[in-house]
């Protein structure tokens, strides 16, 4: 049987934005065996968790919102835009269900942010204010080689990097806001060797995925085997996925998250 992916509407509020970025993430999905299963954000809670009880995969998308400020304990900066609270409750949502029952987790861009300050880390609210114009992290969507990264030898992602493929891929990017503080229990997988900014994090934990990204591999799975592989492993591990024992969960469900 298919396995099936939840995948959430990537904003609440603007059409155009989601009838234009979702279809490359179902296309990834797709492409690499997943049937997904796209969360709506207007959707009750409780229809939420149950349409979750099918899934066996969660991939967090991006979003053309930030991640509100107030979520890791600092005060908006002018250059910080708007956030998109039903985005964020149902990202949450998802984020937990996958930690209670070991779910594996893929996480892009914005995707990536939300489960950073989801795991207690921080964020830069804007790159360009609080870094500097080092790297270019947003040249636009129809840039497909943007800046390398630097991957970290021994981890998960250095693991899924194609034989021939350089030890510092070329990536795509279109952010603003970044990773500051990784969030335990999640560990840096590569960085902008340029910047130092935070590029990819995963879980330090060799049974469970989540690997989360700052670049777009969907845009780039025809044309990257480093994508393919990174989507090819993520619906691998969701393939493999089974539920944890009920006394698990809820051990679970009380620890993940300080």
């Amino acid at each position: 049987m298919t396995v099936r992916i939840a995948i959430p509407e990537p904003t609440s509020a603007d059409t155009e934005y989601n009838q234009r970025s979702l279809p490359p993430y179902l296309a990834a999905l797709q492409s690499a065996g997943a049937t997904p299963i796209v969360v709506p954000l207007h959707e009750r809670q409780d229809r939420v968790a149950r349409l979750l009880t099918g899934v066996q995969g969660i991939l967090l998308p991006g979003s053309r919102y930030d991640v509100d400020p107030q979520r890791f304990g600092e005060d908006r900066i002018p250059s910080c835009g708007p956030a998109d609270p039903a985005r964020t409750a149902v990202d949450e949502l998802l984020i937990q269900d996958a930690f209670s029952l070991h779910k594996p987790i893929l996480a892009i861009c914005h995707g990536a942010q939300t489960l950073n300050v989801w795991c207690n880390g921080s964020l830069y609210q804007d790159l360009p204010t609080q870094v500097g114009a080092t790297v270019n992290h947003s040249p636009g969507r129809h840039v497909a080689e943007a800046h390398p990264v630097r991957i970290k030898p021994g981890s998960r992602l250095a693991h899924l990097l194609p034989a021939g493929e350089p030890t510092e891929p070329q990536v795509n990017s279109s952010h603003h806001q970044a990773i500051h503080q990784v969030g335990a229990p999640l560990c840096a997988a590569a960085v902008s060797p340029a910047d130092g900014v935070v590029e990819a994090v995963e879980l330090d934990s060799p049974d469970h995925f989540v690997v989360a990204v700052q670049w777009h591999p969907e845009r780039t799975y025809v044309s990257s085997a480093f994508s393919r592989s990174l989507f090819a492993a993520f619906i691998h591990a969701a393939e493999s996925w089974k539920p944890r024992p009920v006394e698990e969960s809820v051990v679970a469900s009380t620890i993940s998250r300080p």
